[in-house]
């Protein structure tokens, strides 16, 4: 068992998953969409949407600075990292097979020139989007399950089982996917990368039944959680970028992952 190195903090909780299934969802309703970061919905320099909290990490103490800010007619996330690392994270339970696709929104300023997927020192992105999975026993041997009995006593809950990181990368070609330098539980994919594309706002949308499939080769467990994060704890440079709404969707039609842009 290892827990992913910059998710520890991203663990579900029954009162979490309770709260996000009684605010907004009529008893009862299947609804095609779930809106888990309506950040459009906030006020500028306000309070986060409900669930939303941030993300920090022991040995890290710098910290990413988040806040609600005015982007056009949209109030959206400004994540700005100096030497920094930290998230923010709704902790949720959802169903990947019955809402299989995420979307959201997110505009980059600035690239990170030492980002690099498979290297611990390059572990930094201007932009990443988490999906983490929940544990579940019947996928772990005896002594893994032991170990995530002593990870539940000392932090108060379980670890993810899993997670799948969508990043904006720096040289990748888009679409790669490698294990974390840090741990072989998370999976990074690249959404976007380079230049070319800074400075204005793409939607992404992503099949995560599928990708944690092709990631992990098996049936993914519950959807734990979702964080957004911008980090240059590794690199010591300086990044800068804005996240939109998080949505969780049915899916559309189609087996393969999406990728979608807009201007």
């Amino acid at each position: 068992m290892v827990v992913p190195y910059k998710v520890r903090a991203a663990v579900p909780t029954a009162f979490a998953a309770l709260l996000f299934f009684m605010s907004g969802i009529p008893s009862g309703a299947t609804p095609d969409v779930l809106d888990v970061g309506r950040f459009s919905a906030a006020v500028p320099q306000g309070e986060l949407p409900e669930g939303w909290k941030p993300l920090t990490f022991p040995k890290i103490a710098w910290h990413t600075s988040y806040g609600l800010v005015k982007d056009g007619e949209d109030v959206v996330v400004r994540a700005e990292s100096r030497a920094a690392s930290s998230g923010l994270i709704r902790e949720l339970s959802i169903d990947p097979k019955e809402y299989p696709v995420v979307q959201w929104r997110w505009k980059v300023m600035t690239a990170i020139e030492k980002s690099h997927v498979t290297s611990k020192q390059g572990d930094d992105y201007p932009a990443r989007l988490y999906v983490t999975f929940a544990y579940d026993s019947s996928k772990v041997g005896i002594l893994d399950k032991a170990k995530y009995e002593l990870a539940r006593l000392a932090y108060g809950q379980y670890p993810p089982w899993g997670a799948v990181n969508y990043i904006w990368g720096n040289k990748e070609p888009i679409g790669m996917m490698a294990p974390n330098p840090y741990t072989d539980r998370t999976r990074m994919i690249v959404v976007e990368t380079g230049t070319d594309r800074l400075d204005r706002w793409i939607t992404e949308e992503r099949n995560v039944y599928d990708d944690y499939h092709k990631a992990f080769g098996e049936e993914p467990p519950m959807i734990s959680g979702v964080a957004i994060m911008t980090d240059t704890d590794n690199t010591k440079e300086y990044a800068l970028a804005y996240y939109g709404d998080v949505f969780f969707k049915r899916n559309s039609g189609g087996k393969t992952a999406v990728h979608q842009s807009s201007h």
